[in-house]
């Protein structure tokens, strides 16, 4: 297993807002590094499934990824689609009509930096 590492993501439907994952796999953490380097222009926007606790490495929200089912994409199903503030706001709804198998799938993610240390 790879060492855990942090990415920041933002969304331009949440301004100003952050939201950190954790990736430990080193493929996964090789891609997100051709997303910050320029060279994955494709499967760029993030994937995974919800879990409805904070991360002590996100602690502005209620919520975080499983840091083993992130994954990039290119193109995903509507269903899965949500801003940050709009999941964090209707948490309690996440897993069932609202994001079905708490699957989210931002399309508008884009990875900004990689947090060290």
């Amino acid at each position: 297993m790879a060492t855990a590492t942090r990415f920041v993501f933002t969304q331009p439907s949440s301004p100003g807002a952050e939201f950190v994952i954790e990736l430990t796999d080193e493929s996964t953490i090789s891609h997100a590094r051709r997303i910050l380097a320029g060279e994955e222009k494709n499967e760029v926007h993030v994937h995974g499934r919800i879990i409805k606790r904070t991360a002590p490495y996100n602690p502005k929200f209620s919520f975080h990824i499983d840091p083993s089912t992130i994954r990039f994409f290119a193109m995903a199903i509507e269903v899965c689609d949500a801003n940050m503030m709009y999941v964090e706001d209707h948490l309690d709804e996440a897993g069932g009509a609202f994001l079905p198998g708490s699957h989210w799938c931002p399309w508008d993610s884009k990875l900004t930096r990689e947090l060290k240390g």
